[in-house]
């Protein structure tokens, strides 16, 4: 099967992405990590799929596959590059758009500045929604790994995430304890392990060890998660500039029950055609 894609990246995070509007696509997992390998394929962090909506309300379907096969609910990164790449593929004409993932509606917005405003929805705190293992509802919890206790909070952006907060993040163990926190028992669904660092009210510094893609150069929901758990816990004000390896978000949330925006840049690098 031959297929035409496109790379893109939101601050370095990078994705292929797949026109399945247009092109008879059904990814294998297998298939999913030969197009993510740095060596063998074209290579990403994960792959973005965009097909025909399933339901009237919305304009597309979009699905993600980390870099190790796996499909999962969401992508901040991803759906700002969603919504450049519908546009400029000429699959739509609007700016603005709704698009169904598998943990709701997003809906991802092209500014006339080239940077792209995504509705991300509303985070959800409750351990259950996480999914995170627990008798308590405290917004910060103790999490047992390799000997050490890591003070975190657990939450989900369409996804799940385990924010703690580091004084450094240059020097912070993400190597190290990111893929014991993904890999927890305490989250049966694994989970996002974010390590944030509170510069001002309204700056933090972030790093991410992502589930089944390793530490990424930035992650659009680990920002919103972070921003989220910041301000729930009283050391952030919206809005807040998200300093990544790979460069800015800017992330608002007006509290519980509001939904979180965050705003940033989404770039094509090239196209290209695969055996597949």
């Amino acid at each position: 099967m031959r297929i035409r894609f496109t790379k893109m990246h939101g601050l370095g995070n990078d994705f292929v992405v797949l026109d399945a509007v247009n092109q008879n696509i059904s990814l294998t997992p297998e298939q999913a990590r030969f197009l993510a390998d740095r060596h063998f394929g074209v290579g990403c962090d994960q792959i973005l799929v965009v097909e025909k909506p399933s339901r009237p309300d919305v304009d597309f379907r979009y699905r993600i596959y980390n870099a190790d096969g796996g499909e999962v609910e969401q992508c901040g990164n991803g759906a700002r590059c969603f919504v450049r790449f519908v546009r400029e593929q000429g699959l739509t004409e609007k700016s603005e758009i709704r698009v169904e993932t598998r943990s709701g509606i997003i809906a991802p917005r092209l500014e006339e500045n080239g940077e792209v405003t995504v509705d991300m929805g509303v985070p959800r705190f409750e351990p259950s929604h996480v999914p995170f293992v627990t008798e308590s509802d405290a917004l910060v919890q103790p999490l047992l790994a390799n000997g050490r206790t890591v003070e975190m909070t657990a939450l989900s952006v369409g996804n799940p995430h385990a924010v703690q907060l580091v004084d450094n993040v240059d020097t912070a163990p993400v190597a190290e304890l990111g893929p014991l926190i993904e890999n927890h028992p305490r989250f049966p669904q694994r989970v996002n392990a974010g390590f944030m660092q509170a510069v001002d009210r309204h700056r933090i510094r972030l790093r991410v060890y992502e589930r089944g893609a390793g530490e990424t150069l930035a992650c659009g929901t680990g920002a919103c998660a972070a921003v989220a758990a910041g301000i729930a816990r009283g050391l952030l004000d919206s809005p807040v500039r998200v300093v990544t390896r790979g460069g800015e978000l800017s992330v608002a949330w007006g509290g519980p029950g509001q939904p979180v925006f965050m705003t940033g840049p989404a770039v094509a690098v090239f196209d290209g055609e695969l055996e597949l």
